[in-house]
């Protein structure tokens, strides 16, 4: 059958005028054209940044495939137009627009934004305004489309709660064939769309901003969260799919005509983490660990292989050495696909003998570098954000991956962590230089080539659902101050030359702590910045610190109300209406031994009792069952 073309919503002209034209054609392979005489609803995935990147994302991916398997529902993409065509849409007056269609968004009944990065918030709204759809949920008209926000910032979207009708709280596979059944009663029904809010907002899953009143004290913390529609519940349960080998799951993958981020099969193997490291807001988030079966993995592993072309294909979870089927998943992809020329990547490894072993199959080690995350560069610091790992493990891994030819290492830590010391900051290079030290023990003709090892810091954000919600941030010139201490300490090592070190920017990092754990004041201060020309503010080249500054400023809200003050253990926080499964009793007794530089044990070793095991599957079922 020939494939069909819809009429461009850019002319030739525009096409031409702007970078990489293809990020707004459609029409790419394995993407979804219906017929509109038979869809009753239309639902547009939106990923607030450029189109490399959210084509890289597999939640959408997930959802995109699970919504068109209805036949009455058309789901379709919008990503964020690059700065040149975002210029070119608004002086020419031309409407965003879906890539399947090329129609405007405007005509659609839902626009549904994942929420991964809180520095793309501005972008959200760039998407709104481009398509004509009032910013604020409260000026939306009966005609507008339901915005809808999903993803791990919805754990916390009272930032950017003014913009939404609804957040969708958990794993999108469960309860969105129910919000379409109810909206569609609402079209047949005639219902407004408050009507239609009021009825799914007594489902599992979601939160209605609309619906709940924050009331504050006079010092700017919360003093309780009223709820103000009857249809709302107290408490908003997220959602958790319960059966990871029989559920959705893209078999064609749509192939991208610009190379994405990613650029490859991603085959989610596991979710969820056993590890608590208590900076991990995914680690909390996504409890209990939920692996899938070999033989779901197998079929669509072959599936997605033979539906794309890709020679790559990556083995994607929090943490992939806690797969317990790992070993016979990748015999499985290398017997049958090495031949034809497929690669597996392998992301989120621990540094031990079974990840080597596994990783030394996979790759050509004389090209590859080995990528491992300590977190904190002294014992004490890894013991006080229970990353599980000692310094003698971490040197065990260093040497048994150098005696396999390994000679490149990236180190990832970060700056900045509740209860960090100058020890702690200088224990970092010292680490690497440890590292370095193992490699130039092994006789000179038995290495390969000089050692390189990558340093890179990022700053520590506190966030939502994590033992560290409580804990201050370090401003800008204290992190500033750090990464200093860390360069000059690097230079006084003995093996300075064979280590590199990168970091990230200061400002940036201290505004995503802002939102991160802010609240809903903070939705003014958004709009001011948007409307002052910020967006694309997680790409640096364009992020204006300046802009921000004066925004905060004209809306009279410090910023480090909401980042270098300590929480009090009572406090009542801007998203303690939403329930992630994870007890705040848990996380507060784990923020205690954090002070106290105390090890939790991981989920395998022990049931600690966090609360995610009233969902009753994964590991905290199987932990239970077997008491």
């Amino acid at each position: 059958m020939e494939r069909e073309f819809p009429k461009l919503a850019l002319d030739d002209e525009v096409l031409m005028m702007v970078d990489k034209p293809a990020r707004y054609i459609g029409c790419e392979v394995n993407s979804v054209r219906k017929d509109l005489k038979d869809i009753d609803v239309r639902f547009c995935m939106c990923f607030p940044d450029v189109y490399e990147v959210g084509m890289s994302h597999l939640g959408i991916s997930i959802l995109y495939d699970m919504f068109n398997r209805r036949k009455d529902v058309w789901c379709e993409r919008v990503y964020s137009p690059w700065t040149d065509l975002d210029k070119i849409m608004r002086e020419r007056n031309i409407p965003l627009f879906a890539l399947e269609s090329q129609d405007p968004i405007k005509c659609f009944d839902f626009l549904g934004i994942t929420l991964q990065y809180e520095m793309c918030y501005t972008n959200i709204l760039q998407i709104l305004d481009l398509s004509k759809i009032p910013l604020l949920a409260k000026d939306r008209g009966e005609d507008d489309p339901i915005v809808v926000g999903g993803g791990p910032c919805s754990y916390n979207g009272e930032p950017i709660a003014d913009f939404f009708d609804f957040f969708y709280i958990g794993e999108g596979e469960t309860r969105y064939y129910d919000i379409i059944d109810i909206y569609k009663e609402k079209k047949k029904n005639g219902w407004s769309r408050k009507q239609f809010l009021e009825k799914i907002a007594e489902l599992n899953g979601v939160y209605v901003p609309a619906f709940y009143e924050p009331v504050y004290n006079e010092d700017g913390t919360i003093k309780e969260i009223k709820v103000i529609n009857s249809h709302a519940k107290p408490q908003v349960h997220k959602e958790v799919e319960t059966h990871m080998s029989d559920t959705y799951y893209p078999d064609k993958p749509i192939i991208p005509y610009v190379q994405a981020v990613q650029d490859k099969v991603t085959l989610e193997i596991q979710r969820g983490c056993i590890r608590g490291c208590r900076f991990c807001q995914a680690g909390m988030i996504y409890r209990p660990i939920r692996s899938r079966k070999l033989d779901f993995l197998k079929e669509q592993a072959d599936k997605m292989i033979q539906n794309t072309g890709y020679e790559d294909i990556t083995l994607s979870s929090l943490s992939s050495s806690d797969y317990n089927k790992l070993g016979e998943l990748v015999k499985y992809i290398m017997d049958k696909y090495t031949s034809r020329g497929v690669n597996i990547s392998l992301p989120s490894l621990r540094i031990d003998g079974f990840s080597l072993d596994v990783m030394g199959k996979i790759q050509d080690i004389k090209k590859s570098s080995l990528t491992f995350a300590p977190e904190a560069g002294s014992q004490r610091m890894r013991d006080v954000i229970n990353k599980g790992i000692t310094e003698e493990e971490i040197l065990k891994g260093a040497s048994d991956a150098f005696s396999l030819g390994w000679q490149k290492v990236k180190l990832y830590f970060m700056l900045g962590q509740p209860f960090e010391q100058e020890e702690d900051v200088k224990a970092i290079p010292e680490l690497a230089d440890k590292i370095a030290r193992v490699y130039y023990e092994i006789p000179k003709d038995q290495r390969n080539g000089k050692c390189n090892i990558t340093i890179s810091t990022s700053f520590f954000v506190p966030k939502p659902f994590t033992p560290f919600q409580w804990a201050p941030q370090d401003n800008s010139e204290t992190f500033i101050a750090k990464q200093q201490l860390l360069k000059g300490h690097l230079m006084t090592m003995l093996n300075q030359k064979s280590i590199r070190y990168m970091w990230h920017d200061a400002k940036l990092s201290v505004l995503e702590g802002v939102f991160a754990r802010g609240d809903r004041r903070l939705s003014q201060v958004i709009l001011k910045a948007y409307e002052s020309g910020c967006f694309f503010d997680a790409w640096t080249d364009y992020y204006d610190n300046e802009k921000w500054l004066k925004a905060f400023e004209e809306c009279g809200i410090p910023i480090e109300f909401y980042t270098t003050r300590q929480r009090s253990d009572d406090e009542i926080f801007p998203w303690d209406m939403i329930d992630a499964g994870v007890s705040k009793r848990f996380l507060l007794a784990e923020y205690k031994k954090a002070e106290k530089a105390e090890v939790t044990l991981n989920c395998r070793e022990r049931c600690n009792g966090c609360g995610a095991a009233s969902f009753g599957v994964g590991i905290c079922f199987d932990k239970i069952g077997a008491l």
